[in-house]
């Protein structure tokens, strides 16, 4: 019976470091994707001269989740409740963060582009896209650099702190 729960001890505490690990190495990828999905925004923004609404449900579409959510979500805000952009976007924001593996540094970043959607002419927009995604560059950079210095060191935690709950009841 010990051995046993020695060995659910052990399991769980290794899932939990993999949970982490799996989070550490999702956060540059969704950053990739969420670059990407600004620069399909700009191109439908400022040269098919789509509507913000419009453009957002066809980024849903196109993105992969969880960030199709962001863009799902700012299309049916714009369309049914007729809010201004910037309250759209921050309330898409704040209901689909806890899908991300993102953190606080970008959610901010987001809101101050945000804070800009449909507000400039396009050379000004194009200008606020520009800066946004030269920050999420850089996010993303810091990102891939914290992945590859402690995605194993993680896993290795989680089956090492498991052993040493194990060592320390026994």
């Amino acid at each position: 019976m010990k051995l046993l729960g020695a060995l659910l001890i052990i399991i769980v505490t290794t899932a939990v470091g993999f949970e982490l690990a799996r989070r550490l190495s999702e956060r540059p990828r969704q950053l990739r994707q969420l670059k990407v999905a600004i620069q399909s925004l700009e191109a439908e923004i400022l040269y098919g001269l789509t509507p913000l609404a419009q453009a957002s449900k066809h980024l849903a579409k196109q993105t992969p989740k969880p960030i199709c959510y962001l863009f799902e979500h700012f299309a049916y805000k714009l369309k049914q409740t007729e809010q201004p952009a910037y309250v759209a976007w921050e309330e898409s924001i704040k209901e689909m963060w806890s899908l991300t593996s993102l953190l606080q540094n970008e959610q901010e970043i987001l809101k101050q582009f945000g804070q800009t959607l449909g507000q400039h002419d396009r050379e000004q927009q194009q200008k606020q896209i520009k800066l946004t995604l030269a920050h999420l560059e850089r996010e993303e950079g810091e990102a891939r650099d914290r992945q590859h210095r402690y995605e194993r060191m993680v896993k290795s935690l989680g089956f090492l702190t498991g052993l040493l709950i194990v060592i320390l009841l026994m």
